[in-house]
């Protein structure tokens, strides 16, 4: 699957699009796709930033963090990847809703595009707030103006918008609008305070749980969720749901699992780097 354009967004973030036809073709918000970038690399699931099925192409964001996203975000156009397996997921359901809040922090705004692009193509009153440690990574933001009403910055350190977490604009908003959804999309800790707000004004809430997934189909189980007492996983009865269904309390337990073998990983990648 050819790369057809590179763009560098921010700091070790990644925007490629890739020609892939048979995927633009039945893409839909809310899907995703597993990519592999050369013969032994690693699976990553990668989410559907945007498509055109008549071009065949589709957009893929992605974040160097790890071994195998750092070396995907070192293709240039004109690469190829190796594997590109999908439209993977259900899709986000598109309704008239009325007014949404699209919610996101850090990289949540990729998947996040998508969803609010087709909601605001469905009549709906887009309200687009987001939020990044400095102001260098808050990304796709012109893509996301050009479709709201309203839009609303929070950095960490001040350096754009207002100072702070963007929940903080989350309650601003939901205590002077009529709303009639929020999507929350970005960090696990920020999904659940965005859902813990949005209940406390009488809204119902949707986020994704990308960032859980591993291997995509289901068969690893290293994404599964409690969601209203059952069992799912995010790869195949997600990546959204309902968000005052979800467990985040199990998901915030067990999300360090890995962390020390990341951690080692990397070090030994930077090594090999430096080496």
């Amino acid at each position: 699957m050819n790369i057809l354009r590179k763009e560098v967004l921010a700091q070790d973030i990644v925007r490629f699009a890739v020609a892939a036809p048979q995927v633009a073709a039945k893409a839909e918000p809310g899907h995703f796709v597993i990519v592999r970038h050369k013969e032994m690399g690693e699976r990553i699931p990668l989410t559907i930033a945007d498509f055109d099925a008549e071009a065949g192409t589709i957009t893929l964001v992605c974040h160097g963090i790890g071994r195998s996203t750092r070396e995907i975000n070192e293709l240039n156009e004109a690469d190829a990847f190796l594997d590109v397996l999908g439209p993977l997921g259900e899709p986000y359901p598109v309704r008239h809703e009325g007014t949404v809040v699209c919610v996101s922090g850090g990289l949540g705004v990729a998947p996040m595009y998508p969803k609010a692009k087709a909601l605001a193509a469905k009549g709906n009153k887009i309200i687009h707030l987001q939020g990044a440690q400095r102001k260098e990574l808050l990304i796709m933001t012109q893509e996301m103006e050009a479709i709201s009403e309203q839009s609303a910055y929070s950095t960490d350190d001040g350096s754009l918008g207002r100072r702070g977490f963007v929940t903080d604009l989350l309650r601003e908003v939901l205590a002077g609008e009529d709303v009639d959804e929020v999507i929350a999309i970005g960090p696990l800790p920020m999904m659940a305070a965005a859902v813990d707000v949005a209940a406390e004004h009488g809204v119902s809430s949707v986020v994704s749980l990308n960032t859980l997934m591993v291997d995509g189909t289901g068969m690893c189980g290293g994404c599964r969720v409690t969601v209203d007492g059952q069992t799912k996983f995010c790869c195949v009865d997600g990546p959204a749901f309902d968000g005052s269904a979800v467990d985040f309390k199990e998901i915030l337990k067990r999300q360090p699992f890995y962390r020390d073998m990341e951690r080692k990983s990397l070090h030994r990648c930077r090594l090999e780097e430096v080496g």
